[in-house]
Order: structure tokens, then sequence, then C-alpha cells
């Protein structure tokens, strides 16, 4: 059983920066990528940026030159940086890991962690 530990959110003010974690219960080169989602209230869940087991990232454009994802494959973690924070970047963030095995694609996500940019 994969588990996936996000860590990292909270309140924060506009222009400000956080940085999210997601601890992985296993050696994470085991996955074919993870990435970072997020639920704003009332919307559907959006991807914000990837990073491949080979380092390969790539970001949502509402978030490019702010948000960085990165990996430290030691600590079988994946952060996403967020620098210069705006209230529409108000949202829950999800960790997400996905295995392929042939054509099939096995998904691993975790809990979620608010982060919430207000004054």
């Amino acid at each position: 059983q994969v588990q996936l530990v996000e860590s990292g959110g909270g309140l924060v003010q506009p222009g400000g920066s956080l940085r999210l974690s997601c601890a992985a219960s296993r050696s994470i080169f085991s996955f074919y990528e993870m990435g970072w989602y997020r639920q704003p209230p009332g919307k559907q869940r959006e991807l914000v940026a990837t990073i491949t087991n080979g380092g390969s990232t790539s970001h949502a454009d509402s978030v490019k030159e702010r948000f960085t994802i990165s990996r430290d494959n030691a600590k079988n973690t994946v952060y996403l940086q967020m620098n210069f924070l705006k209230p529409e970047d108000t949202a829950v963030y999800y960790c997400n890991a996905y295995r392929k095995i042939g054509p099939a694609r096995y998904d691993y996500w975790g809990q979620g962690t608010q982060v919430t940019v207000s004054s």
C-alpha cells in the first residue's frame, strides 16, 4: 500500500511563499511521474505541476514563474515551492503519484493540504 503524506500548507498573505512537501512511503523511483493538483473552493481539481522519474518538469501556465516542483530522491519526497502567492491560489493541494504497468495506470493520492492566501 502506497501512502503519500502532504505537509506545509497554511495561511499566507498575498505575495508570500509556502513550500509544500509530499513524502512517499516507498521509493519515488517506482513512480513514473509525481505531481501536485489543487482544488479551489467550488471548482474542479486541476493540475499544477508534474515531475517525471527522470526529473523532467511541467507547470501549469497559471503558476509558471511562481511555482517550482522538485524532488529529493534520498528522502522520497516531492516539493512544491510557491512564491508570489495570489488569492486565486487558495485551494486544497493534493499530491499525486502514478505507476504504469503495461497500458494500465495506477494512481495514488495524498489526503490534501489547505493553502489559503488572504490578507
